[in-house]
């Protein structure tokens, strides 16, 4: 007979191991080859142990039974389930059709695994160890399984298509010899992307991918000490929420639920920059409790993006940068200490309609918040925060913001110009506390009457009838502009009297000036 005519009939094919046998046998009865020994030590795909050939099956065989597999026994469903079983030689399905389903728990493959372009029902290589997977474009209508395998020459998914869900949680990756550790740009989930607890070493890249609900890296580790990237997502939509935060050690359900209490908890950690640009967002990113480390030249990137809520609740990063220029939020979620310090934070162009600070964030460390993000004098933070301040009802807080814009701009203008805000500031403070103009006055008037009394009765100036002398209305008269009272004309200082009287219609026409400087800017701004 042969081979073709005995895959078709369901023979065993003359020329399989021993190994190879069973694994046909199983795959007839859709039931799971166990070829482990029991020894937690010696079953580890990942250790050293070596696995003899009662253990290993060749990497042709396996591919065999996936696309041309015999047919299953009557009332079964072929499917190709190992575990503890060594693949040897490279095993490749690249543009093959797999219509059995495949999982594959605690196997160890001596080379790549290829599926670029290849179709498949659901795959699950759990525990696995795998030197690198090569699935470009690969499409699934079901799920991508990989947790807790190790992939020692990283993964490519570029393109790929992910019917339902991508797990990789527990996952360790390491870099291929581009440095990227996790390729997936332009990837398509239908469903979830869940990477809690995964370990990247290298770049992970995920550019222009598209996740159909969350997108979760609770608890990951991704380091990147050899380029300037440890997660480059731009473009990235999320139909849901971005999940950058801790997870549970240990917990079995990891998937975004509270850990139990007593469970450990590992954050999310990002040692190199994270490029987020572009990105478009459903419900949120979430970054509370995670840590950033970055070097001086790196940055945490969110230019451009555009989500209903971010809630940037980690540790503050003590190197590199945080950009927001151009993001739109509706929400901005924010703690003081997360935030880094001067020259550090950038955001023109950054709108948000609404803060919801956790925790002490008074008006004084706000506006250091944005006095850190204007390394050189720009109007847009403070007025955008005075907007939000202003629509959240805190109108007072919403005056201090912009009259700290004034004060920042004041240091930018010439030595003139600076006199005069100096004079604003001291006397209105440019219009935002109208009140002092009266207290002003009122001191101004009250002196100045007191020195015209005490002066005496000057001499009558000649014209028509003088009204009789007052100090108190003759002061009045000179700090009033425009306005005549009839008696600053009516009567003449001499000697130093006379410069007191100028000095007093300077002052007078100096607060009305600035008064009406703050007016034009309140009604401007109403």
């Amino acid at each position: 007979m042969t081979e073709g005519a005995a895959l078709r009939a369901g023979d065993v094919p003359d020329d399989l191991t021993a190994a190879e046998a069973g694994m046909w046998q199983a795959f007839r009865n859709g039931t799971v080859y166990d070829l482990t020994s029991g020894d937690a030590v010696v079953d580890d795909p990942h250790g050293g142990h070596p696995w003899g050939p009662e253990r290993t099956v060749r990497a042709r065989i396996v591919c065999w039974l996936l696309l041309d597999g015999p047919p299953a026994l009557a009332g079964r469903v072929s499917s190709l389930k190992l575990s503890g079983v060594r693949i040897s030689d490279t095993m490749d399905l690249s543009g093959g059709t797999v219509v059995p389903y495949v999982e594959l728990t605690g196997c160890r493959f001596e080379r790549e695994v290829r599926l670029p372009e290849a179709r498949f029902s659901t795959v699950r290589l759990v525990n696995c160890s795998v030197p690198r997977l090569e699935a470009a474009r690969v499409h699934t209508e079901g799920d991508l399984h990989l947790p807790r395998s190790r992939f020692l020459g990283g993964m490519r998914l570029t393109d790929a298509h992910i019917g339902t869900d991508l797990l990789l949680n527990q996952a360790i990756v390491y870099r291929d010899r581009s440095g990227r550790s996790i390729a997936g740009d332009g990837m398509t989930v239908g469903q979830d992307l869940q990477a809690e607890l995964l370990e990247s070493h290298g770049e992970m890249s995920l550019r222009g991918a598209t996740v159909g609900v969350s997108l979760s890296l609770r608890g990951a580790r991704l380091r990147n000490p050899y380029g300037r990237l440890a997660l480059n997502a731009p473009q990235l939509t999320v139909e849901r929420t971005l999940y950058l935060t801790p997870a549970g050690v240990g917990s079995l359900q990891l998937s975004g639920r509270t850990p139990a209490q007593g469970t450990r908890i590992q954050r999310f950690e990002c040692q190199g920059g994270l490029r987020l640009d572009d990105g478009r967002f459903g419900d949120a990113v979430d970054f509370d409790g995670a840590r950033l480390v970055l070097d001086d030249d790196q940055e945490l990137s969110l230019r451009r993006v555009q989500v209903p809520e971010l809630r940037f609740l980690g540790d503050g990063p003590q190197r590199g940068k945080v950009v927001l220029s151009g993001a739109r939020v509706v929400n901005l979620v924010d703690r003081a200490s997360s935030w880094p310090g001067p020259g550090r934070l950038h955001m023109p162009g950054f709108t948000y309609e609404n803060l919801v600070p956790q925790g002490p964030f008074p008006l004084a460390e706000r506006l250091e918040w944005v006095a850190a993000a204007t390394a050189e004098y720009n109007p847009d933070p403070y007025e955008r925060l005075a907007s939000v301040l202003r629509a959240g009802g805190e109108d007072e807080d919403a005056r201090e913001v912009l009259l700290a814009k004034q004060r920042r701009r004041r240091e930018t203008l010439p030595p003139a110009a600076k006199f005069w805000g100096y004079a604003q500031d001291w006397t209105v403070a440019y219009g935002y506390r109208p009140g002092r103009a009266a207290v002003w006055m009122a001191v101004l008037w009250a002196a100045g009457s007191l020195a015209f009394a005490y002066a005496g009765r000057p001499e009558a100036a000649g014209g028509a009838a003088k009204p009789p002398w007052n100090p108190a209305l003759f002061a009045l008269d000179l700090l009033l502009p425009v306005i005549d009272l009839g008696h600053a004309g009516g009567w003449q200082l001499r000697g130093g009297w006379q410069w007191l009287g100028a000095a007093m219609i300077l002052l007078g026409w100096v607060l009305a000036t600035t008064v009406a400087a703050g007016a034009t800017r309140l009604l401007s701004r109403n």
